[in-house]
């Protein structure tokens, strides 16, 4: 049965019910994490997903943002930047007349301590600045990245760092597992004023530098603990929450039509891409031609339909969103396209592999074993659920025996960064070019030993071609060259069908007016709503003011 019934159930219950507002003025309420109950850490370097949302998003700042509503990146930390040396040497002006939330002064020495903790602590290196970097250093406010080799994507990598004080992180004895439970930061909500284990809240920066950051009278972010998106949706609906970054299904029906005048979702497809992950490290999804086939068993029409409510589209063959337009094949040769819904060749596949259907309609290979399979998703994220459940039926209907598992999401994000899964959804990471996903799903230096977590290559996948070719990408900053090897990359991928792509992710995001104003929307496009891809939601906090009480309607 859909878990989605009892959901829509308990939104018509709600009726014409007034939202509660338990909270005092000034406290926008906020959900980006599912989580059951909070683990006070705001360790902006943590890897295991266990630090709180806002460490890199509100709290620590980079000294850029990237802003892919506009193509531009935004000056935050830094004042100003520029290349010295084309790909291999990069300076940034630190802003002037910035202060820690302690009170102190942030300067260019506390922008190289960083990035010298990060090299003296590899763990903390989630990024891997100090793969491609040789040297940081620092000339009065100016701070001179040296790349170990000409490096053009590295802007993005440097700019998005979080940048933490060295007053305080140099006497940190370990700061890959330093909980960090009380931060000094730069950003606009620092200090840490309540944490249980259901909520917790964030106060504004006594010493804040962005004098247009938001109203002032924003006074506190407040987290709620909750584990699902069927929770999520009901806290919407009763007008609980100011701003999320959820899944909700039927949005217009339950959440927009509730409150029309304050009530807001925009799902801008600017995003990544989500894919189904196959561990090529496990046979038989160590072969293309298997990998092939379950993609070609897949009806991604009905996925997007069912799962994500039409909210997306069915994926490009290349995985590359309408945001890559000018970068992608386009078309794709039908032999190259395995993305395409045709499960009569998806069984040719099978057999040619070696898994021949039996009596029982399951496939078994020349070993006599049956072609089981497991995907995997967190359990709290329903619209994957649901685009599990559409691919395990259509994998299914090819004589693949398949099973679904969710699972709590940190330890789901244990299992598929240390390769220990079959298959599952995932996504890749997106960027200014298609240069950082394509690394991210073909790069042979992403591939790490089953046990040991991958930052990006879930599925470990290396290709000496494409190797080659991303290479001759960063070593060009030349439009019509990066776009000739992004093509170059994009065949290696039709080749070899490394992951499965299925949809572009919509950029989740839902904003409540009746207290809160200066979220983003269609008719206000100046970023992203959603709050989920760091450090974005900064330039929506810069933005956020407190709606007069009285004022009200």
């Amino acid at each position: 049965m859909s878990r989605l019934v009892p959901l829509f159930a308990a939104v018509a219950a709600l009726g014409c019910a007034p939202p509660s507002h338990t909270r005092p003025p000034g406290v926008v309420v906020v959900v980006q994490e599912q989580q059951a109950s909070w683990i006070r850490n705001f360790n902006p370097f943590n890897q295991t997903g266990g630090a709180r949302w806002p460490s890199s998003t509100g709290i620590y700042e980079p000294l850029l943002i990237y802003n892919p509503m506009t193509g531009d990146y935004t000056p935050w930390l830094a004042s100003d930047w520029r290349w010295v040396e084309p790909a291999r040497v990069l300076e940034f002006e630190v802003r002037p007349g910035v202060k820690w939330s302690d009170g102190a002064p942030l300067s260019a020495a506390d922008v190289v301590a960083t990035f010298s903790l990060l090299k003296r602590h590899p763990s903390l290196d989630s990024g891997g600045v100090w793969r491609i970097l040789d040297d940081v250093s620092a000339e009065e406010e100016t701070v001179r990245f040296t790349f170990s080799a000409p490096y053009s994507p590295g802007l993005l990598e440097v700019a998005h760092t979080p940048i933490v004080p060295a007053h305080i992180w140099q006497d940190v004895d370990d700061p890959a597992t330093f909980t960090n439970p009380s931060p000094v930061a730069s950003g606009p909500f620092t200090e840490v004023r309540r944490f249980e284990s259901q909520v917790f809240e964030l106060g504004r920066n006594p010493h804040y530098w962005n004098g247009a950051a938001g109203d002032e009278s924003v006074e506190a972010l407040r987290f709620p603990a909750m584990s699902s998106n069927d929770q999520i949706t009901l806290a919407l609906a009763q007008g609980d929450i100011d701003w999320a970054g959820a899944f909700v299904p039927a949005v217009e029906r339950t959440f927009e039509g509730r409150a029309p005048d304050h009530h807001n979702a925009w799902f801008p497809l600017v995003g990544d891409t989500v894919f189904l992950f196959p561990n090529t490290a496990q046979a038989p999804l160590d072969r293309p031609l298997v990998r092939k086939a379950l993609s070609l068993a897949i009806d991604r029409e009905k996925v997007v339909q069912v799962a994500m409510y039409d909210y997306t589209v069915p994926s490009h063959p290349t995985g590359l969103s309408d945001g890559y337009s000018d970068w992608r094949i386009d078309p794709v040769p039908q032999t190259d396209d395995w993305v395409r819904h045709d499960p009569t060749q998806a069984g040719r596949l099978l057999d040619q592999a070696g898994f021949a259907k039996g009596a029982d309609g399951l496939r078994r290979g020349p070993d006599g074993q049956t072609l089981s399979l497991e995907i995997t998703t967190p359990a709290g994220w329903s619209d994957w659920v649901r685009a599990a459940q559409v691919i395990a039926r259509d994998l299914r209907a090819i004589g693949v025996d398949v099973s679904v598992q969710g699972r709590d999401f940190t330890a789901w994000f244990d299992r598929v960064t240390k390769g220990e899964f079959t298959l599952s959804l995932g996504w890749a990471v997106s960027g200014p070019t298609p240069y950082r996903m394509y690394k991210g799903l073909l790069a042979s230096e992403g591939v790490e030993p089953v046990g040991t977590a991958a930052v990006t290559n879930w599925h470990r996948f290396g290709s000496p071609t494409a190797d080659a070719a991303l290479d001759r990408f960063e070593q060009t900053t030349d439009p019509a060259a990066q776009t000739a090897i992004a093509r170059e990359l994009q065949q290696v991928f039709l080749d070899e069908a490394p992951a499965l792509p299925l949809f572009p992710s919509a950029s989740w995001g839902e904003s409540n007016t009746r207290w809160v104003t200066g979220f983003p929307s269609e008719d206000d496009p100046y970023a992203r709503l959603s709050p989920n891809s760091a450090p974005e939601p900064l330039l929506v906090m810069a933005r956020l003011q407190w709606r007069d009480a009285e004022a009200a309607p």
